[in-house]
């Protein structure tokens, strides 16, 4: 019976100081996978006397979504297949890319973009901030995006912006080939 009443006791207790701890909501959270059927970088460079246009896919990725919002996120971009898409560029100049003088895909196929903070400046638009590893050399890329559709289901964004490629070795062509490249990047997600 002294057995049986300590039990209960203790059961008691346990329950008591159970009932004042806060419970732990599990939130939402999806990890999805990078359509790399849908998803780009599309990019313009210009010269002294003309421009060019091309893309690279993404060769994979996962963006995190928690609560309706981008929480972060990887992909992978394939530069060893980049494309030229303006008439004026075919392949000579697809082939001059991927050598040393622009991303030397022989050694660097691959780019990558890690997202390191996301910060919502409103309903659909945040700045996020990130590492880009380029030709060997990782910086921090921050750019605007236009969140689309961000669930459990899918997520859809789109960033417009300027990078600078010396600051990834890039020199090719100084006094000819602007500095500034606009980069948009087209992320889908399922």
């Amino acid at each position: 019976m002294k057995k049986a009443f300590l039990a209960l006791a203790g059961l008691a207790l346990l329950t008591g100081i159970y009932s004042f701890v806060p419970r732990m909501e599990k939130k939402a959270f999806a990890g999805l996978t990078v359509n790399t059927d849908k998803s780009r970088v599309d990019w313009v460079a210009a010269k002294k006397s003309d421009f060019h246009t091309g893309s690279f896919a993404i060769k994979s990725g996962e963006v995190q979504v928690e609560g309706g919002k981008l929480k972060g996120g990887k992909f992978v971009i394939d530069l060893a297949n980049l494309k030229v898409t303006d008439a004026g560029g075919g392949d000579r100049l697809t082939n001059h890319l991927k050598t040393g003088d622009f991303f030397d895909v022989a050694k660097f196929g691959e780019a990558v973009y890690e997202i390191t903070g996301v910060n919502y400046t409103g309903a659909s638009t945040a700045d996020v901030t990130g590492n880009l590893t380029l030709k060997g050399t990782t910086l921090p890329v921050k750019f605007t995006a236009q969140i689309r559709n961000a669930d459990d289901k899918g997520f859809f964004a789109q960033a417009f912006f300027t990078l600078d490629r010396t600051l990834f070795g890039i020199n090719y062509g100084p006094n000819q080939v602007a500095n500034d490249v606009q980069v948009a990047v087209h992320l889908f997600a399922k």
